[in-house]
């Protein structure tokens, strides 16, 4: 019976994906783990611990002792804010997986799964229906530590047989929790504002395009990865994805079909040539072939569950 251990399971990711895999495989099966303790109220439908994943010997402790067989290595410095303290963005991003790679090789467990980013791309990467394998040469250290860390995994799966998985994610969007410190968070911070009633200033210009994804599409693509047969994940560093791309202004005129009253104002910061530095759209046609990728949401489908369902979530603050 598998044992699943989430690292970093109170994200934006963990927290949706630790639900998903606790009705998958049981609640008692599911260990999220998170370095935050007050983490734990989120967690009532499985276990929780608090963990380090800095301390080898303490994961590999809970790993022994609750006789683990998946580890989902969410814990990661985001782009915006690895920008702010990059150093350690790096030390995070790298030493942990690498210890979590280490662990999976000697403790001989089942799987790994560690997700990747858009944001691997640099501005020398096509833009346009970004392919599989292209240049890379990206220029944030949340970047950098992305492209390495898929370096490993494939050398862990080609040198120990470690069976990792990986997907380079696009902007993640969903309801359940705040923005977490990413570029593409403006596309989750839009939506509060709105229901909010009041105007969002924007810190990209209008007409950044971006890939984005739906959280439930994205929880789909972790499982359907996680649960392919082990011959049919043919790429071990990661893959593409896609769900959908769109601008700042088309995001704002999607929600203003259901709210006209809705203003937004544009203020680019730094982040903008953080997000110029990315593809407007991604090529996912290996996750097509290899295990069956199709999204569900486009764009004002998400916006439509969005607005109906963030509000029980997090009640507009007026």
């Amino acid at each position: 019976m598998e044992k699943i251990l989430v690292i970093g399971a109170a994200g934006q990711l963990g927290s949706e994906l630790t639900k998903s895999l606790a009705d998958q495989f049981g609640g008692e099966q599911v260990i999220a783990t998170d370095l935050r303790d007050s983490a734990k109220a989120e967690f009532d439908y499985c276990r929780f611990e608090v963990l380090d994943v800095l301390n080898k010997e303490g994961v590999r402790d809970l790993i022994k002792e609750e006789k683990v067989t998946q580890i989902y290595h969410l814990a990661a410095v985001l782009s915006a804010t690895g920008e702010k303290n990059p150093h350690f963005a790096w030390h995070l991003n790298m030493d942990s997986l690498l210890s979590v790679l280490e662990l999976a090789k000697d403790l001989k467990l089942d799987k790994i799964y560690w997700p990747s980013s858009i944001a691997v791309f640099g501005p020398n990467t096509p833009k346009v229906n970004t392919p599989q394998f292209c240049v890379k040469e990206p220029n944030t250290v949340y970047g950098i530590s992305k492209q390495a860390g898929e370096r490993w995994c494939e050398y862990y799966f080609e040198k120990y047989g470690v069976d990792v998985r990986s997907l380079r994610y696009p902007g993640l969007i969903g309801y359940k929790s705040l923005p977490g410190g990413g570029t593409t968070d403006y596309a989750v911070d839009i939506y509060h504002k709105a229901l909010a009633g009041e105007k969002f200033e924007c810190f990209l210009s209008e007409d950044s395009y971006l890939p984005m994804m739906y959280m439930p599409d994205a929880i789909k693509a972790t499982l359907d990865l996680m649960n392919a047969p082990r011959e049919a994940v043919k790429i071990r560093s990661s893959y593409n994805l896609s769900g959908m791309s769109f601008s700042p202004k088309e995001i704002y005129e999607s929600i203003k079909k259901h709210l006209p009253d809705f203003e937004i104002s544009y203020n680019p910061d730094f982040r903008q040539a953080i997000a110029d530095s990315w593809p407007d759209s991604i090529d996912d046609s290996r996750a097509q072939e290899d295990w069956g990728w199709k999204p569900d949401y486009d764009l004002d489908a998400m916006t439509a569950d969005i607005l109906k369902n963030l509000p029980d979530y997090f009640p507009p603050q007026k």
